[in-house]
């Protein structure tokens, strides 16, 4: 389900100001804000007009695209695609079997009609047009008299807008909320349904150094992938179809002609998805505190058990292999922020920084009274949501993939029974390709036996809730209080028939009183816990209604304080576009090691073990062995470069932006950043920031040397060289 507006406001907050001030590295810049930091931009090495950068649909701009998740970027006039290796993970997945599986072999399209359907929910998004609509927002907020009341304005008016923006079909929009809600902007994408995946490199390049080097410097992975974009005959967004023709886009990046280098300008142009340095510091403490270390926990424990079923069962290794990668990226990155956050002093440096503006407020006297009222309201709200945390986390489990499946269709024949325009986001008629999408797929990604034990895990937390926050209907459901209940309820929720896709689908054009009527075991539990649901989401929009007041009051005083300091604000990550932009450098280790900004050719195969995941394929070592650089060798670093660090800022949404010179051509793809990076998700560390790139020179070299794929080195006018 996409994430509303109502859904952000609710969500730790952004804020935002613009000035004529700002320091390469740290900032996601909002493009409207880049011509006021031109001097910056051009101080770090810009050598095009900044203006040129604040055209959204212009050139180089315009060939950045959201995958939903991920970032890429058109890099050829047939709608080809560059994104990250790991972006496109799950579309190889999806595309493998034990007998053929891809991510291990790679995967190489000779031609057009080779490439495959990287699935029915894989999109590409084309911006189109941003539209300022924060009045139309904030009179919709004022004249609703109750905070449910405020809640439900603006998703009317967000569905209205939304609507609106995608009359004649095609596209797809989102309103997006900045500076806490002090700003709201209507984007409008071109909606690519037709997405195929066409070149990825085998695992033991793609993923090379796996979990073990995730987060890590030095690197030497070559994280890339190629998607290419279709359309029907008409140039217009359609289905997959054998009869459809490739996006033809505007704007395509060309690959950079002068070598990359230290302290060479660099800037990055993508779609980061959140960030909190503008959190409450009561916020920051809930989450360094409890989430990330009780969810780490748990997907510790979840890896194990999965990693041991793939051992006995291939099938299970291959279908859990992109939900394993997602929980290990998280649980790595969680470890590594809690590090950091020791390491910097972060909860003191939060609290340092809001005690500091509570200050300036009490000396505002009576104008600074609206703002600390808000905040009060904040720590308030915040309190409520921690009295349930538990429940609210292990409540979204406790169905396994079936009794979850069961949930959203019945939700939806409830849904369905309204005018398009009252059903909840998520419901509506634009949203029944993905919801069938993913119905259709969902075997691809399941196995009884292996979501039985999963499913088991919840509900053994469930039991462990203390006795405020269980759940009258799940416990009358499981008709028992101990681990025999739970076995007798995973038997019975065994014969369930949506395991069957047909049998899914059926159940997708149900109406509320067949799913009311079933004895499914799956659709049964969906009816028994659909009352608690619905409760808790409208006890939900009463505090999302009290949020949509006190986080814009109280983050405009920030904004106030910090202009009142002469600071530079940008505002915080929301999956919006974003340019951040700095200068290749390495950095210093805590432990007093110097670190060189480029990883070399000769050190993949010196790294090699034989074995996963350190297991470089043997037509690697030979190229390198025998010195055929084909012409990409760098004369200052006397070998090809493979990966490469810049002080830039990024977070998770930003894998697979394009890294761009000064000129706006292509000279990376950003992939990850260094260990002790993570925590500036919270508080950002000028000196220890950095992004970990793949050089397009490496990727170039892969795609001649080691798994060639001259027709792609073609159509993105860099043939191979001898």
């Amino acid at each position: 389900m996409r994430i509303t507006v109502l859904a952000a406001a609710v969500a730790v907050a952004t804020v935002g100001l613009t000035t004529t001030t700002a320091q390469a590295g740290e900032g996601m810049w909002v493009p409207q804000q880049l011509p006021e930091i031109s001097k910056s931009l051009k101080k770090a090495g810009l050598k095009l007009d900044a203006k040129q950068l604040a055209n959204l649909t212009g050139d180089p701009l315009g060939a950045v695209v959201s995958l939903g998740g991920c970032t890429a970027s058109f890099v050829s006039p047939q709608g080809l695609v560059a994104t990250n290796h790991h972006c496109a993970y799950g579309a190889i997945q999806l595309n493998s079997t034990p007998e053929r599986n891809l991510m291990a072999d790679g995967f190489n399209a000779a031609n057009f009609a080779d490439e495959l359907s990287a699935g029915p929910n894989a999109r590409v998004y084309v911006l189109d047009d941003i539209t300022d609509v924060t009045a139309q927002v904030k009179q919709a907020i004022a004249a609703a008299p109750s905070p449910i009341e405020r809640t439900n304005a603006v998703d009317t008016l967000e569905k209205q807008l939304i609507s609106q923006c995608e009359a004649g079909g095609g596209y797809r929009c989102r309103l997006y909320s900045f500076f806490g809600g002090n700003t709201y902007r209507l984007f409008k994408n071109i909606e690519i349904k037709d997405v195929r995946l066409v070149y990825a490199p085998p695992s033991s390049i793609g993923n090379y150094g796996g979990e073990i080097d995730n987060w890590m410097w030095p690197r030497h992975t070559g994280d890339f992938s190629f998607y290419r974009a279709y359309v029907g005959k008409d140039g217009k967004p359609a289905a997959f179809s054998k009869d459809n023709v490739p996006f033809q886009p505007k704007h395509w990046l060309k690959f950079a002609d002068k070598p990359l280098g230290v302290g060479d300008f660099v800037m990055v142009a993508g779609y980061p998805g959140s960030t909190s340095r503008y959190a409450l510091a009561d916020e920051f403490d809930n989450t360094s505190q409890w989430a990330y270390p009780t969810i780490a926990a748990h997907y510790k424990k979840l890896t194990s058990m999965v990693e041991a079923a793939g051992e006995k069962n291939p099938d299970i290794e291959v279908k859990y292999a992109s939900t394993m990668r997602g929980w290990e990226n998280v649980l790595k990155n969680y470890d590594g922020q809690l590090e950091g956050f020791k390491r910097i002093g972060a909860a003191e440096t939060k609290q340092r920084e809001e005690a500091a503006v509570l200050a300036w407020l009490r000396k505002q006297g009576s104008k600074g009274e609206a703002a600390l009222a808000a905040h009060a309201q904040l720590l308030a709200l915040n309190e409520t949501t921690r009295a349930t945390r538990e429940r609210d986390l292990v409540m979204r489990q406790t169905g396994g993939a079936l009794g979850n499946t069961a949930v959203s269709l019945y939700r939806l024949s409830i849904e369905r029974a309204k005018p398009d325009a009252q059903r909840e986001s998520g419901y509506q008629q634009r949203d029944l390709p993905g919801i069938e999408g993913s119905l259709k797929q969902m075997e691809r990604r399941y196995e009884a036996s292996m979501d039985r034990e999963l499913q088991r895990y919840w509900l053994m937390e469930y039991l462990k809730l203390p006795s405020n926050q269980r759940v009258a209907a799940i416990d009358t459901w499981l008709g028992g209080n101990d681990a025999a209940a739970v076995d007798r309820a995973l038997d019975r929720m065994a014969k369930s028939q949506l395991k069957g896709a047909e049998a899914r689908m059926k159940w997708f054009n149900a109406d509320r009183a067949a799913f009311e009527k079933s004895d499914d075991p799956a659709i049964q539990y969906a009816v028994a816990v659909m009352p608690t649901l619905m409760q808790l989401e409208e006890q939900g929009k009463t505090r999302a209604g009290e949020v949509l007041v006190a986080r814009p009051t109280y983050l405009q005083a920030v904004m106030d304080y910090r202009k009142s300091q002469g600071g530079a604000v940008y505002p915080d990550a929301n999956s919006s576009l974003r340019i951040t932009f700095g200068n290749v450098t390495g950095y210093t280790k805590t432990d007093g090691s110097k670190q060189a900004p480029f990883t070399l050719l000769e050190q993949v195969p010196a790294k090699a073990t034989g074995k996963e995941p350190f297991d470089a394929p043997k037509a690697l070592i030979d190229a390198v062995a025998a010195k055929r650089y084909s012409g990409l060798e760098d004369k200052r670093l006397k070998t090809v470069p493979v990966n490469f660090l810049s002080d830039l800022d990024i977070t998770g949404g930003n894998s697979g932006s394009p890294v761009l010179d000064g000129e706006g051509k292509l000279v990376g793809l950003a992939f990850d950043g260094n260990w002790e990076s993570v925590s500036s998700n919270w508080v950002f560390d000028p000196k220890m920031t950095r992004m970990i790139s793949v050089d397009q020179r490496y990727m170039r070299w892969i795609m001649q040397e080691v798994y060639p794929a001259p027709q792609l080195l073609k159509e993105m006018g860099v043939a191979a060289q001898r």
